[in-house]
């Protein structure tokens, strides 16, 4: 599930100058939508580029054609100052199956519902609201848990279910609850440390965690040249960090970043020496691609030794020839797999002893893979008998 971060920036959050600060820290932050009133939206264009939503006049349940103004929104937003945050009393018979209907403007419907949970009407209220919108924000005053517990196992997948949050932490539990968690999360808050962290978490939610095992070295040797590619990122990768690299896409070699000192060579904490051109790396989506392949703007996977995961973008992919150390070792499920790495000692895969050059590796050593019984095609998962060697 891919999730979102929406920053609150109405006319409640103060003047515009405000939320102006608000609104450029979002972006700088890179949240995904700011959540305004209709007259800020050309504002908000002209500070940067993110999805923008607007509150519209009219309220969720009763909504006139004459209220209806173009906007240049990428969603409309309906609730605010009317049923959907009790300005306007829910009607008397509402008994949780209310009639909608006039959700639409001529013909068209809003794209969201703007609820507040004062209990367990505006609890059922809101899941008669997602039942027509794309987008249902629900903000909890006094309870939120319960409510959000209640909402994510009713609503389906119809809706993106978003919730009002404060801080990160409260970010962390909506997308946690019920392990399946919110889609969203609506950030109201002008801290612009708890509007980054915020994003953080949101990315962290939405990573995957790898299997790492280890493998033993059966053999390691060297070869002739041949043609060697440095990933250069954009982004610095921390010391217990670094790629998934091999011949064969079901066995992955981890191979550090370059972020240790040498007498000899700077550290290099962007760069990942990965091996020849004809290898694989894996790529966020659980793909792999050919290291040939990269280029500048493609998205590879950075991995920890614990297996968690975060994106990276190329910035360069560097080919030069280089010796090249052929490295090959056994799984614990009795496969062979193997990769040609280049012959230097600022190269550096892990093994049980920690850390280790390539230069020093030798046969009964145990190294950290990530291996997957299943072959690949175009980078692409398939299950299909296939032999490499």
């Amino acid at each position: 599930m891919s999730r979102t971060v929406w920053l609150k920036a109405d006319s409640d959050v103060g003047d515009w100058e405000t939320r102006r600060r608000r609104i450029t820290a979002g972006l700088e932050a890179g949240v995904d939508w700011v959540l305004v009133d209709e007259s800020d939206v050309e504002k908000v264009r002209e500070l940067g580029q993110v999805n923008v939503a607007a509150f519209s006049n009219g309220d969720v349940h009763v909504m006139e054609a004459e209220d209806e103004a173009e906007s240049d929104a990428d969603a409309t937003i309906v609730g605010k100052d009317g049923e959907g945050d009790g300005t306007v009393d829910l009607p008397t018979d509402f008994s949780g199956s209310a009639d909608l209907s006039t959700l639409r403007r001529n013909g068209t419907a809003p794209d969201g519902g703007y609820v507040r949970i004062f209990d367990e009407d505006y609890e059922a209220f809101a899941e008669a609201v997602a039942e027509e919108a794309d987008y249902t924000i629900v903000i909890g005053d006094d309870w939120q848990i319960i409510p959000l517990e209640n909402l994510i196992a009713r609503v389906g997948d119809d809706t993106d279910l978003i919730t009002g949050v404060q801080t990160a932490e409260d970010a962390r539990t909506a997308y946690e609850t019920l392990e399946l968690g919110a889609d969203g999360v609506l950030l109201d808050t002008d801290d612009v440390d708890e509007i980054r962290k915020t994003v953080e978490v949101r990315d962290e939610a939405g990573r995957e965690q790898v299997e790492m095992e280890y493998a033993t070295v059966t053999a390691i040797e060297q070869t002739g040249s041949a043609d060697r590619v440095c990933i250069d990122t954009g982004n610095l990768m921390d010391h217990d960090e670094g790629m998934l690299i091999g011949s064969m896409a079901r066995g992955l070699f981890f191979v550090h970043a370059e972020t240790a000192e040498s007498p000899y060579v700077a550290s290099r904490p962007f760069r990942v020496n990965a091996g020849a051109v004809h290898a694989y790396v894996r790529t966020p989506d659980g793909g792999t691609k050919y290291l040939s392949e990269l280029q500048s703007g493609d998205e590879v996977q950075i991995v920890d030794e614990s297996g968690h995961t975060r994106e990276a973008i190329v910035g360069r992919a560097k080919i030069e020839k280089r010796p090249m150390f052929r490295v090959q070792a056994e799984t614990a499920e009795g496969d062979r797999i193997e990769t040609l790495l280049q012959n230097a000692e600022t190269i550096k895969v892990h093994t049980r002893e920690g850390r280790t050059a390539v230069t020093d590796l030798e046969a009964g050593d145990e190294i950290l893979v990530h291996y997957e019984d299943t072959a690949t095609h175009f980078g692409e998962k398939i299950e299909e008998s296939i032999i490499e060697k």
